[in-house]
């Protein structure tokens, strides 16, 4: 089971990079939900709408760890650049049960 959901949160990062939406729209459960330092548990129409299209603000992103925590808890460790410049690194919690990305809890790290 937490290797189906590490497989579902990397491709998740893949279709957001790659800004696939058709592609990533069906890892994510109708009940999603997602909170960051500056959304609070926004369900999966806000996510696609706010959030999804935001990959151009990257010059890159990769997944640095990709841990599964059991109980389909996957932590997702990435780094990334900004266009504006910088460098920073954050962390999500991100449950996945039966095969669909239930939630995900974004934790901001600061600059690297």
């Amino acid at each position: 089971m937490d290797e189906n959901a590490v497989d579902v949160v990397e491709a998740a990062f893949r279709h957001y990079r790659s800004q696939d939406r058709d592609a990533a729209l069906p890892l994510y459960a109708d009940d999603f939900t997602f909170t960051s330092p500056q959304d609070d548990r926004i369900d999966r129409a806000a996510f696609f709408r706010r959030c999804f299209p935001t990959a151009d603000r990257f010059t890159e992103q990769r997944l640095l760890r990709v841990t599964p925590a059991g109980d389909g808890l996957v932590f997702a460790y990435y780094e990334y650049a900004l266009t504006t410049g910088g460098r920073y690194r954050n962390v999500e919690a991100i449950t996945v049960r039966e095969g669909l990305i239930r939630e995900v809890r974004v934790f901001f790290g600061g600059a690297v």
